[in-house]
């Protein structure tokens, strides 16, 4: 990780770094921090889901990544990908919470600007869902 740190620019330096801290403070036990995509990411291990991720067997899991871009901060979250009420939720209480307009793809929070990152909600997004939950929801939404 922190060679990663080391190559994020420093105008997101430490809204990226808080963002580490807030997600590994609220994050569920049973998830395992590692480089995925070339990216920090939390994944179910393979010792806990041996199956790994069905595009790439022999990978851990994925759950959440986090980026430092060029031109914004990205959060993925493939439970709120998964899990539409999750989801929901989300997206009321970042309205609730932020001035700005949320800029989501399908499982990504984008964060262009350093001011208005929401760090509590996002810390609350993060507990809502254990490995084995997150299992449960990933091997449903294979069938």
């Amino acid at each position: 990780m922190k060679i990663y740190m080391e190559r994020v620019e420093e105008k997101w330096r430490d809204a990226f770094s808080k963002l580490v801290d807030v997600v590994e403070a609220n994050l569920p036990e049973g998830f395992e921090q590692t480089i995925q995509y070339d990216m920090i990411s939390y994944v179910v291990p393979l010792a806990t889901y041996p199956k790994g991720y069905h595009v790439t067997p022999n990978t851990p899991l994925p759950f959440i990544s986090l980026a430092a871009q060029k031109r914004h901060i990205a959060l993925y979250h493939m439970g709120i990908y998964a899990d539409q009420a999750l989801l929901s939720w989300f997206q009321e209480e970042y309205a609730k919470r932020v001035p700005s307009k949320l800029n989501m793809g399908k499982s990504c929070i984008r964060f262009s600007s350093t001011k208005n990152i929401p760090f509590d909600l996002i810390g609350e997004l993060v507990s809502k869902m254990t490995p084995a939950q997150w299992i449960l929801q990933y091997e449903g939404a294979k069938k």
